[in-house]
């Protein structure tokens, strides 16, 4: 291995880090003379394409996230979360990885779901982990074609999938940006999605974000750099969940909850502060499906096999990459996805 690319996995790893992106690296809206009329002459609109992506790329750029309306067919929605539920009623057959961030399960509180009962994974604070390797209509759902569109023009690259969550309810996780914990090879290359199962209730612990807090937090130093690592980071999660809380409170960005509805998607830039508000109504689901997205420069492989070459499903120009740990596992949620045809 070459020092430049040891340098890279410690980098990737969280041993060690940078404590900022790297200017030559960031994607070309983020660069401070980004001019979206000039990308948009070379990058023509898609004809067939939902939204206004011009409109669109201001509003990221200036507050780094977009809500698309109504673009996600309920069909396939439907059919992603029947494979899900197919898993929570039968974990035996499944290696996926879930986590249940509960206390009476440390210290092994991530496992794969035949270690949990259909009762354990029904509950609160749960994490189900990158269902989309079983499921293809979950697959179907990562790389929905108006997605992809808009990843694609902000990064102006070929899209990469890295990871996915489901959810049952709201997380009331505290608050955070992405980066520090979704780490590619180029941490700048990395967006979300959030696709709501159903329609958001105030009670079921929303979602909020500072709008603009992607350009105007300035990066938090965990001791190693910008990425937190257990091991090797001298600041804990919660210390800079009160950082973020007291620059965006200086800065005076204002607090917004997300209520949106089924067939609606959000998607947020790596560095916008977000978390998951309190749960007011324990019996109020928030079902949710959250992917992380990269570029093949920025995350050319599988998280958990960094030296080899994955091996890629791809659909509408992007890639998912097949988890080495398990390829048995591949696809064996087909049926309902095979029988979606966008």
């Amino acid at each position: 291995m070459t020092a430049l690319k040891e340098v890279a996995k410690k980098i990737y790893y969280g041993i060690i880090g940078p404590k900022e992106f790297d200017p030559k690296t960031l994607p070309w809206i983020d660069r401070e003379d980004a001019n979206i009329d000039e990308f948009l002459r070379k990058n023509p609109q898609r004809k067939d394409l939902p939204y206004n992506l011009e409109e669109k790329l201001n509003f990221w750029k200036k507050n780094g996230y977009v809500v698309l309306e109504q673009i996600i067919p309920h069909e396939l929605i439907d059919l992603y979360w029947a494979d899900v539920m197919e898993l929570v009623n039968n974990p035996a057959k499944f290696k996926t990885y879930i986590q249940i961030d509960r206390d009476e399960h440390k210290p092994n509180l991530m496992r794969q779901a035949f270690e949990w009962t259909t009762q354990q994974i029904l509950g609160k604070m749960v994490k189900i982990n990158d269902i989309h390797n079983q499921s293809l209509a979950a697959k179907k759902l990562f790389l929905y074609k108006d997605i992809i569109a808009f990843l694609e023009a902000i990064f102006d690259s070929r899209i990469v999938g890295m990871q996915s969550l489901s959810f049952l309810y709201g997380s009331q996780q505290p608050t955070h940006a992405d980066y520090p914990w979704v780490t590619a090879e180029l941490p700048s290359n990395l967006a979300a999605s959030w696709i709501p199962i159903e329609d958001v209730h105030i009670n079921s612990g929303p979602l909020y974000y500072y709008a603009g807090s992607h350009q105007k937090v300035k990066k938090f130093n965990f001791g190693n750099g910008i990425f937190f690592n257990g091991k090797y980071s001298t600041k804990s999660p919660i210390e800079y969940a009160n950082y973020l809380d007291n620059e965006c409170k200086r800065l005076g960005l204002e607090k917004q909850t997300l209520l949106i509805k089924k067939g609606d998607i959000l998607i947020w830039h790596s560095a916008l502060v977000h978390g998951g508000s309190l749960i007011n109504d324990p019996n109020q689901t928030r079902k949710s499906f959250v992917c992380h997205y990269s570029t093949e420069q920025g995350l050319p492989f599988h998280r958990a096999a960094p030296n080899d070459k994955p091996k890629k499903f791809t659909l509408n120009n992007a890639s998912l990459y097949e988890d080495p740990r398990m390829p048995d596992q591949e696809n064996i949620l087909s049926e309902r996805g095979n029988s979606f045809k966008d």
